[in-house]
């Protein structure tokens, strides 16, 4: 047969697939959480919400001011001058005995850790013996027994005489001296010389 006929393509002459479609989300009834389980989520942001606000609270509120520091204990306690006794002229060692009185003008409480004066010539000891403590804004009485140990080291006119004390609160420890007054001078001054006699230097 002769002619030209239509123009045989070239390759398969299958029709090609049609491109695959993109999957198509399914659309089916909403899922629903049980009333159970919304109730517990609900009590969960509460709480978190709570303890939140709770903790803001806490953080912002008012702080209140520091307490005051507590002050030296020689600033606030001081000691009183009462009597005078004098127990034995005639014995070896002569001996009198004076009573003072501690006070505190604080809530904290303070200990008197030792008691001593300055006179070479004279031993003293307390009752009740030291560390004693005296409580906040209070007061104690305290029998110092003086004894004379060499009437040589002892001065015939006591002066101005002064007790060596020293103290101990919560803030410090500290060394003071303390002058009684004009009348525990005086009566020192009796004592030794009814306990000396003649042996004044």
């Amino acid at each position: 047969m002769s002619g030209i006929g239509p123009v045989e393509p070239d390759g398969d002459t299958r029709p090609l697939d049609p491109p695959p479609l993109a999957p198509r989300l399914r659309s089916g009834p909403v899922i629903h959480l049980p009333g159970r389980h919304r109730r517990t989520t609900a009590a969960a942001f509460l709480a978190v919400a709570a303890l939140a606000a709770g903790t803001l609270l806490y953080l912002t509120r008012p702080r209140p001011a520091p307490p005051p520091e507590v002050r030296f204990p020689s600033q606030t306690t001081s000691f009183r001058y009462l009597y005078m006794q004098v127990r034995d002229a005639k014995a070896t060692l002569p001996e009198f005995e004076f009573t003072i009185q501690a006070l505190t003008e604080s809530d904290a409480p303070v200990t008197v850790l030792s008691i001593s004066q300055p006179y070479a010539g004279l031993s003293l000891t307390s009752g009740p013996a030291t560390p004693l403590r005296v409580k906040g804004n209070g007061s104690r009485k305290i029998a110092v027994t003086v004894r004379v140990t060499e009437c040589g080291k002892v001065p015939r006119n006591a002066g101005l005489p002064f007790l060596d004390v020293t103290l101990r609160n919560t803030r410090a420890k500290e060394a003071h001296s303390y002058i009684l007054g004009a009348r525990y001078a005086r009566d020192l001054s009796t004592a030794l010389e009814v306990a000396c006699g003649n042996e004044f230097r």
